[in-house]
């Protein structure tokens, strides 16, 4: 059990580097979705504004940054926001790949339910 988080970490790492990658090298086809659907007109937006491309430089600097094992606390910060849109993505806007969303938050939970600091600093009331 004390392997699971550093397993988590390490995928979680390694999916946003490769992702976030992928951004500029295309070296694996992602899917557009469907014309005139909510997630083209959503994505369309994301492009066109160069909001993506912010998006991708963090999701980079968050995989390197849990793949090196250091300031794991400050790339879950940056990966969480990403995480839930991710997810908010697949379950409202295209209505499909549950499975990545789904094991994307199973990684990233695993990994605030390991790092006890980053809970009680980020839910402190002060």
């Amino acid at each position: 059990m004390k392997k699971l988080p550093l397993i988590a970490r390490y995928l979680l790492g390694l999916v946003f580097v490769v992702f976030g990658l992928n951004f500029w090298l295309k070296f694996i086809d992602i899917p557009s979705p469907p014309a005139l659907s909510p997630a083209a007109a959503f994505m369309g937006a994301l492009y066109g504004s160069g909001f993506l491309t912010l998006v991708k430089v963090l999701e980079i600097v968050g995989g390197a940054l849990l793949l090196s094992g250091r300031y794991v606390n400050f790339a879950l910060l940056l990966l969480g926001p990403i995480v839930v849109n991710i997810a908010l993505y697949h379950f409202f806007l295209v209505k499909d790949g549950y499975g990545m969303a789904i094991g994307l938050v199973v990684l990233l939970t695993i990994l605030i339910a390991d790092r006890k600091d980053l809970r009680k600093t980020a839910f402190a009331a002060k």
